[in-house]
């Protein structure tokens, strides 16, 4: 089977001579760009400077060499734009953690405070506030609430986040079109459209890094209570977003057409690692309406599969995705409770595809032993991926100090021999 053969058919629950792998498609599917360095050398593809395609995170851009290297199947349709506003173009050199040589694009503007902190400012722009702040010794970035004084009396959602939450411009459909036609004509790899700008309440969104102001509710804190204390708010907040999102995907549909078997709708974590974040009564007022409408108007004018990031502990929702028009959950967090990966596929193998699930990037991959990690990737396969239905993946993204050998052992456990040299 080609690389865009596995996929279909996985999408499709059907059976393929192996699962179709991930690595780099999507922001949540990623390799940090200190382990992909490391592995790049490791296996022969030379020392040069990682892209950094994603830099709240630092992901490193999984190249088409990579993907033919590795035996990967998948490969991500990215905008022309990040976490932090800019470009990713115009490369530049950077030290990253590891250290690690890396290109970020020329809108990629930090400096360094008394503390050892790297700060990074939105749109490159260092007059403004910073928005995202790099701890020394850490790994990637966190995002900088800058809330502004809030008036309860006098909220207004729609217009708070009208910058953030608008449609796609001209020159962004272009990008995802371009880089849909090349990867299509130049590749066999099944192809992902990276959307996700309908994550209702993605916490990765709410502190607004892009933005040179951040008027409204920013904090994740005061975000969840609003459900409780300003409902109209978060629901203003949310058909803005749904409407928006349509919009923008009908553009995206004209410009890529079915070139992509899939599209990353959602990133928003509804999970802990015991439990879900909300009841599920609250999840169906204020989530499930607006993610039913938008999936709705995905199946019935492309033939995209919908794809949904959820961390953590989301047994009691599941229903509710399955309902809602959710064709592929992901990251299949197995460590949270009530994901155990064989309840999960005797009860839902049938509706839902399952993208992630091997290889834990909290435990096993970045502390067990290669054993440890060949063992969990083929057990994970064997359940998730019987009969089909199943995208081979770790849960999440790879992390920087990830042991090299480790992921060499991963791509063993997924059936891809990777010659070290």
């Amino acid at each position: 089977m080609t690389s865009r053969d596995r996929l279909q058919a996985a999408l499709n629950h059907k059976a393929t001579d192996r699962p179709p792998v991930d690595l780099g498609a999507t922001a949540v599917t990623g390799i940090a760009a200190a382990a992909l360095y490391r592995l790049r050398a490791a296996i022969g593809l030379g020392d040069r400077p990682v892209r950094v395609h994603e830099p709240f995170q630092i992901l490193g851009m999984v190249e088409d060499a990579d993907r033919t290297a590795l035996g990967i199947d998948v490969a991500g349709i990215f905008g022309p734009g990040n976490f932090f506003g800019y470009e990713t173009k115009g490369w530049k050199p950077w030290m990253a953690p590891g250290p690690t040589p890396v290109l970020v694009g020329s809108g990629f503007e930090v400096t360094v405070d008394e503390k050892g902190d790297t700060l990074i400012y939105p749109k490159g722009d260092r007059t403004l506030p910073p928005s995202g702040r790099l701890p020394k010794g850490g790994w990637y970035f966190d995002g900088i609430v800058r809330q502004e004084p809030v008036d309860e009396d006098r909220l207004d959602g729609r217009a708070d986040f009208a910058e953030q939450f608008k449609v796609l411009e001209a020159g962004d459909i272009e990008h995802y079109r371009v880089q849909a036609e090349r990867l299509y004509r130049e590749t066999d790899c099944g192809l992902i459209l990276n959307f996700g700008g309908a994550g209702l309440g993605d916490v990765a969104f709410l502190p607004g890094t892009a933005l040179a102001r951040t008027p409204g509710i920013r904090s994740v804190e005061d975000w969840y209570m609003a459900h409780v204390l300003h409902p109209e708010y978060i629901h203003d907040v949310y058909s803005m977003q749904e409407a928006a999102s349509i919009q923008s995907l009908a553009l995206l549909w004209e410009a890529v057409g079915s070139r992509a078997e899939a599209v990353f709708v959602s990133g928003t974590d509804f999970g802990t690692q015991r439990s879900e974040f909300m009841s599920p009564d609250m999840f169906r007022e204020f989530y499930r309406p607006h993610f039913e409408r938008i999936n709705r108007w995905i199946h019935d004018h492309t033939t995209w599969k919908t794809f949904y990031h959820s961390c953590g502990s989301i047994r009691n929702l599941l229903d509710d995705f399955v309902g809602m028009g959710v064709d592929i959950l992901n990251p299949v967090q197995c460590s949270a409770t009530g994901m155990e990966p064989a309840a999960l596929k005797a009860k839902y193998g049938d509706r839902l595809v399952f993208w992630g699930g091997v290889a834990d990037t909290q435990k096993t991959l970045p502390f067990g032993t290669p054993e440890e990690v060949e063992a969990e990737v083929r057990e994970r396969i064997r359940i998730l991926g019987a009969g089909g239905g199943y995208v081979a993946n770790p849960i999440h993204n790879v992390q920087g100090p990830t042991p090299v050998e480790n992921l060499l052992a991963m791509f063993r456990g997924f059936g891809i021999r990777v010659e070290a040299g």
